[in-house]
């Protein structure tokens, strides 16, 4: 992507923009996985399409530079299959679970994740973690028990669903942080395409259930294209500034699936989710505030 010559301060703005637009593709995949898999189409069909449409555009971005055999190897094999299984897996939970939650309350507890993350670096990256943000996972909990509610009449077992996704998002990220400057973004775009279709391929056939209207082919197919239009923006967005700069905005997506939510599924985050939320964020906040000065 080319810049225009002025000012690089503008740099930073620009990957806040993207990093906004990233989001916003995120929301979509999400919000029309929940549209389909409410009109009955199996979640394992919709993950299998979210990586199918992935995969042939991953290999078109590689093809562009010749397809060869090199061009496809690499010595971290395994590591990106299993970063391959943990976002998999937390896809097929997710878009299970979109069948019975709201929106906002499957998002809640999936951003979670970087409060998970915090507290496994401390065993995984044997990274010294402070009081600070010692009190920030212990925040992030009880913000996520604010959302589930577990002896509560607002509990549903879904909401373990979106737990393991967030607990697996977090592996995942700490997987791709290790892996970063070691395998070009594209080969790990390629890698995860690959192994999703793979995976996913034969139980999507045993139960594939075509969408009645020609809009839900479209938000079908959409769902792959839109799910690495995001990846990719999100790849550029860090380009342009860094995690510090950007961290905050990943939040824009609680507000993109709320209003989503609202518009076409007429439902409203009630007090319990918004607090809940409320108190993740302020967790994921604190935890990004103290890496920033460390």
């Amino acid at each position: 992507m080319a810049v225009a010559a002025g000012s690089t301060a503008d740099l930073p703005r620009l990957g806040i923009v993207l990093m906004l637009c990233a989001w916003l593709m995120f929301s979509v995949v999400d919000t029309g996985a929940k549209w389909l898999a409410v009109a009955g189409i199996p979640a394992v069909q919709l993950a299998f399409m979210r990586y199918a449409g992935h995969f042939v555009i991953s290999i078109a971005m590689i093809a562009r530079g010749g397809l060869t055999v090199d061009r496809f190897r690499t010595d971290h094999g395994w590591q990106l299959v299993s970063r391959s299984f943990l976002l998999i897996s937390a896809t097929l939970c997710n878009f299970y679970a979109l069948q019975f939650l709201p929106l906002t309350v499957v998002s809640a507890i999936v951003f979670s994740s970087p409060v998970i993350v915090c507290f496994l670096s401390i065993y995984v990256l044997r990274e010294s973690v402070g009081p600070w943000r010692w009190g920030a996972i212990i925040l992030g909990f009880i913000g996520v028990l604010i959302v589930v509610r577990p002896f509560g009449t607002g509990f549903h077992p879904a909401m373990l669903l979106i737990i393991y996704n967030a607990t697996a998002l977090a592996f995942y990220s700490i997987m791709t942080r290790k892996l970063s400057g070691l395998v070009a973004v594209d080969t790990m775009q390629f890698y995860m395409g690959l192994i999703g279709t793979g995976v996913l391929l034969p139980f999507a056939l045993l139960n594939w259930t075509p969408p009645d209207t020609s809009i839900g082919v479209v938000v079908l197919i959409g769902l792959g294209v839109l799910g690495w239009a995001g990846h990719q923006l999100l790849t550029n967005a860090h380009r342009f500034g860094t995690a510090n700069q950007l961290m905050p905005f990943t939040y824009s997506f609680l507000i993109y699936v709320a209003i989503w939510g609202y518009l076409l599924f007429d439902t409203v985050p009630d007090r319990a989710t918004l607090t809940g939320a409320g108190v993740i964020m302020i967790a994921g906040l604190i935890i990004w505030k103290r890496e920033r000065t460390a």
